[in-house]
């Protein structure tokens, strides 16, 4: 179990009622609660929402606060402080005065600075400290007037050869103020991809996804992301460009095997950190199972680390793996399911 829920079984008898868990790690906790605990979970995380659905958990996936009354919540701190302000703010808009919110966290993810966000909204208390871990206690003492979920966007505009593009993300969303390097390095070279039916993994606030239905409007593009924040900030950047959204898909994965079949082509800038913690799983599974995504002439494009060793994975798969670009510290690489050698 996640030594953060352990903190939090600790202190279970400071639980009662409705309680909301947001951003919960899907493990056993809720199984482990009293039953006088009516426990449910607001994630973003799509493989963790289907964790929790098959084990028989209430479960809800979305950006906004869910539509139910609850006693307290407890927050398992982000590793975005972006996020946590506004997860805090939310909760701070829906429950009422007196009412407690939980925060737990681990040191090293920064639970000690998240208590300080905390304390905006009322005076909390630490109740333990154990398993590198910290849980703190608030009863909130000051509410907060609901806002508009694109009160929280952050945009700012790339410019492509002769395209510009207005980039809008919600906070938690990878490269939330600015282009990240890798897909800096990328965008270039999407003028070259295969038209269709084109899967963005890992979607986040939609650069790919948007410059690619910028080029052609006709294109089919699916957008895969495991976080609803960057699957709901990926709508709001094709929104404020003026892009087609009746061909974009938004489509919540648990990974790559989710994705649709017979593509033309799938682009990706493949994420590799799960919260705090580095995870290379996602980004191997898509070098392995493109292939049989793909159509029989389609194409793989992934921009990655330079240090990341997946020319071999695509090799085993593809019988080549080409080699694009290679500057700023990251590769572009390039491969055709049709073309052997």
């Amino acid at each position: 179990m996640d030594p953060r829920s352990e903190v939090v079984i600790r202190q279970q008898d400071y639980l009662k009622g409705q309680v909301l868990f947001i951003n919960a790690p899907n493990d056993q906790l809720v199984k482990s609660l009293p039953v006088e605990v009516e426990a449910s979970v607001w994630t973003w995380n799509f493989a963790d929402h289907q964790g929790f659905l098959n084990a028989e958990i209430k479960s809800n996936f979305c950006v906004d606060f869910p539509a139910n009354r609850y006693d307290q919540v407890v927050i398992f701190v982000p590793k975005s402080k972006e996020l946590l302000n506004y997860i805090l703010h939310t909760v701070a808009s829906h429950l009422e005065l007196g009412q407690s919110v939980f925060l737990v966290g681990e040191k090293k993810g920064g639970i000690e600075r998240a208590a300080k966000q905390l304390q905006q909204y009322g005076k909390a208390i630490k109740l333990d400290s154990a398993r590198h871990c910290q849980l703190w206690q608030m009863p909130l003492e000051k509410l907060a007037q609901p806002k508009s979920l694109r009160d929280w966007l952050k945009t700012y505009t790339i410019q492509i050869d002769q395209q510009s593009l207005t980039i809008c993300a919600l906070p938690g969303v990878f490269s939330q103020d600015h282009l990240d390097v890798g897909t800096a390095v990328l965008l270039p070279y999407l003028q070259e991809v295969k038209s269709g039916k084109i899967a963005d993994f890992g979607c986040g606030a939609g650069v790919i996804s948007a410059y690619l239905a910028k080029l052609n409007p006709e294109q089919h593009i699916f957008a895969l992301d495991v976080d609803a924040f960057a699957l709901q900030s990926t709508k709001f950047t094709f929104e404020q460009n003026g892009l087609n959204l009746e061909n974009l898909n938004l489509e919540p994965v648990t990974g790559f095997s989710d994705a649709p079949q017979d593509l033309d082509a799938i682009v990706s800038n493949p994420p590799f950190h799960q919260g705090i913690h580095t995870n290379y799983d996602a980004s191997e599974t898509l070098c392995r199972l493109a292939k049989s995504h793909l159509k029989s002439s389609g194409e793989l494009w992934i921009v990655a680390n330079r240090f990341l060793n997946y020319p071999p994975l695509i090799e085993q798969q593809f019988g080549q793996c080409e080699v694009k670009a290679d500057q700023q510290g990251f590769k572009v690489l390039y491969a055709c399911a049709g073309k052997v050698g």
